[in-house]
C-alpha cells in the first residue's frame, strides 16, 4: 500500500471534481463554497454513514435515501450554511441542489448526494445556490478547490490517498473532509467524501465503510458535540477495472481505512482552538466494546483536556474517566503511562518526576496508554486539548 501526494478525491481514476464561489459563507466574495465531485463512469456504487443525532439536517435526509439504492453518480456540497432545523423548505430546498447537480451531470437526481454544512437554523440562499451549481466547472485537477469550498472553521484543507495491489492489480482510493467543531462523529459539522476506481459493489462495500468509521472518523473528538449534518460517503466506479475479490477485501479495507486515519486525525489536528493532540491507547479490556469506549470517554473529559492544555500532570483525571466510561475497570489491576512515564502501576502509584509529565503534555502530540489488564482487548482514540480559543470561536460563531 503506497501513500501518493495530491489529488484526494480524483485520485482514484474516472473521478472529476470543482468548486465555485456562491455566497453562501458571505455574499459578493469570491470564497469557494459550493463543490461538485463526480463519476465520468456510469455505474458508481455508493456507501453512507451518518450522524446518529436524533435532529437530522435535510440533506442527510435526501442523500440517506439516495444512497439507499445503491448507486451515486455525484455528491454536491456547500458549506456556510447547515440547512439544519430548517423544516420543509430545507428538505425542498436540498432535493434543488440535486436536481440542480443532476443537471449539470446530466444524471436523474436520485443519482445524486446532498451535503451541506455550517449555520444552522437559517434558510438558504437558493437564488444564489442553484445557478452556482451550474457554473461548476469539473475536472481532474478540481479537486483543491472542492476540498477549500467545503471548509468552514477549518483552517486548512484535509487530503489523503492511497493506492493499494490486489490481485488483480492496482487500485486507488482519495478522499477529502472537513471538520473543525461539533466534532464528535458517532456514525457516523463533520464531512468526508471518499472515492475509489475499485470493482466493489455497494453490498461489499457498506460493511467495510462502517468498519473503517469505527476505528477512525468514530474514535476522534475535538468538543464532545455530534453534528447534525456528519456524512461519510463513498464513490467506487470501477474504473481501474479491478475486482475486490474474497481475497483482496482485508487490503482493501486496510486501505480505506486508512484514507480516512488519515482524514480524521486532520480534522483532530485542526480543531478550533486546538494546541494539542493526543492519542489514547487502551489495553487489556475485557471487550473490545469495553476499550473503544474507554479510550474515547478520557479523549472527551473536559477535565482531561485541560489539564492537557495547562501541562498539568493530573494523571488521576484520565485514571477516572476510564472508570466512568461503562467499561468494565478495576483499579487494582489497571495501569497508566503518559508518553511512557508510569504514573500508576497495578493499583498503585508511581514515583515519578512531575517536570517529566509536564514536559510530555507541552508537546503538540501526546501518546497515553491504559491498560485495564483484564483481557486482550485494544482500542485506540484521538483528542484535543480544550483551550480559551474554542471558546471564543464558538461564542461568536454567528456573530
Amino acid at each position: 500500500m503506497a501513500m501518493t501526494a495530491g489529488k484526494g478525491v480524483t485520485f482514484a481514476r474516472g473521478f472529476v471534481a470543482g468548486a465555485v464561489a456562491a455566497g453562501v459563507k458571505e455574499a459578493g466574495t469570491a470564497r469557494l463554497d459550493v463543490a461538485v465531485i463526480a463519476s465520468t463512469a456510469e455505474h458508481c456504487h455508493a456507501a453512507a454513514v451518518f450522524t446518529t443525532n436524533q435532529v437530522i439536517a435535510a440533506p442527510c435526509l435526501v442523500t440517506k435515501k439516495n444512497a439507499a439504492r445503491g448507486h451515486l453518480r455525484g455528491i454536491v456540497v456547500n458549506s456556510g450554511n447547515a440547512n439544519a432545523c430548517t423544516g420543509p423548505q430545507g428538505e425542498r430546498d436540498a432535493l434543488a441542489m440535486a436536481t440542480a447537480a443532476g443537471t449539470l451531470l446530466r444524471v436523474d437526481p436520485e443519482q445524486i448526494a446532498v451535503a451541506s454544512t455550517g449555520v444552522i437554523g437559517v434558510s438558504m440562499p437558493m437564488a444564489r445556490i442553484t445557478p452556482a451549481i451550474g457554473r461548476v466547472a469539473l475536472s481532474e485537477s478540481g479537486w483543491d478547490d472542492a476540498s477549500r469550498a467545503i471548509m468552514t472553521t477549518d483552517t486548512k484543507p484535509k487530503v489523503a490517498q492511497r493506492e493499494v495491489s490486489l490481485s488483480g492489480g492496482a487500485v486507488r482510493i482519495g478522499g477529502i473532509a472537513k471538520g473543525a467543531g461539533m466534532i464528535h462523529p458517532n456514525m457516523a459539522t463533520l464531512l468526508a467524501f471518499v472515492t475509489t476506481d475499485a470493482l466493489i459493489d455497494g453490498a461489499a462495500l457498506r460493511p467495510m465503510l462502517r468498519s473503517a468509521a469505527d476505528d477512525t472518523f468514530n474514535a476522534i473528538s475535538v468538543d464532545g458535540d455530534t453534528s447534525t449534518n456528519d456524512t461519510l460517503l463513498v464513490l467506487a466506479n470501477g474504473a481501474s477495472g479491478v475486482r475486490v475479490g474474497t481475497v483482496d477485501g482485508p487490503a482493501f479495507l486496510d486501505a480505506l481505512t486508512a484514507v480516512c486515519l488519515d482524514l480524521a486525525r486532520g480534522i483532530v489536528a485542526d480543531g478550533e482552538g486546538v494546541t494539542k493532540v493526543f492519542e489514547v491507547r487502551v489495553a487489556g479490556a475485557a471487550s473490545d466494546g469495553d476499550a473503544r469506549v474507554a479510550a474515547r470517554t478520557v479523549t472527551t473529559s473536559n477535565l482531561v483536556k485541560t489539564a492537557i492544555h495547562g501541562a498539568d500532570p493530573n494523571w488521576g483525571r484520565i485514571l477516572a474517566a476510564a472508570g466512568r466510561s461503562g467499561a468494565k475497570v478495576e483499579a487494582a489491576k489497571a495501569s497508566v503511562r503518559i508518553g511512557g512515564i508510569a504514573v500508576f502501576d497495578k493499583g498503585a502509584p508511581c514515583a515519578f518526576e512531575p517536570a517529566a509529565v509536564r514536559a510530555v503534555f507541552e508537546q503538540p502530540e501526546i501518546a497515553i496508554v491504559v491498560d485495564l489488564g483484564l483481557g486482550d482487548a485494544t482500542a485506540r482514540a484521538w483528542g484535543t486539548d480544550l483551550s480559551s480559543e474554542y471558546v471564543r470561536i464558538n461564542a461568536d460563531y454567528t456573530t
